[in-house]
């Protein structure tokens, strides 16, 4: 099993490109994995789990190797559409407003690139949020 925390280089190569076109948005490491932040909020958090200390995990443990996690924020009305959709969404069990998926292989990065952009406006200042292309919400890696 992977340390936790390890998160596939491919995956964060990808996140680093989608983050790329936000402003002033900063990656950082976190206590575990690897997290964007713009000024002290947390936009998105990439992170392999340890399902032994997080049950929560568990379910998508495949291989015996733990899942790649991104969590992400969401607007409120939009959470519970994300968690009834099932794999690779669920609602991360923290926050009321944070919603997590399972990146891998199957990963749909256009999607992921919207959640990203959207995460950064809920959380972004709004002068901050209005600079974001719209086309960046809309482009394809």
């Amino acid at each position: 099993m992977s340390d936790p925390g390890d998160v596939p280089p491919q995956i964060l190569e990808r996140l680093r490109s989608i983050c790329a076109g936000l402003p002033e948005i900063v990656e950082e490491p976190a206590w575990i994995g690897v997290r964007w932040r713009i000024r002290s909020r947390t936009v998105a958090h990439v992170y392999v789990p340890d399902p032994d200390r997080f049950p929560v995990y568990a379910v998508h443990v495949a291989d015996g190797e733990a899942p790649t996690v991104m969590t992400f924020r969401v607007p409120i009305e939009d959470l519970m559409g994300l968690s009834v959709a099932g794999f690779p969404f669920f609602r991360a069990p923290w926050g009321t407003n944070v919603a997590a998926v399972i990146l891998g292989d199957h990963t749909d990065w256009t999607e992921i690139a919207e959640l990203v952009t959207d995460s950064y406006c809920e959380m972004a200042p709004k002068f901050l949020a209005a600079r974001v292309n719209p086309l960046l919400r809309s482009r394809q890696d």
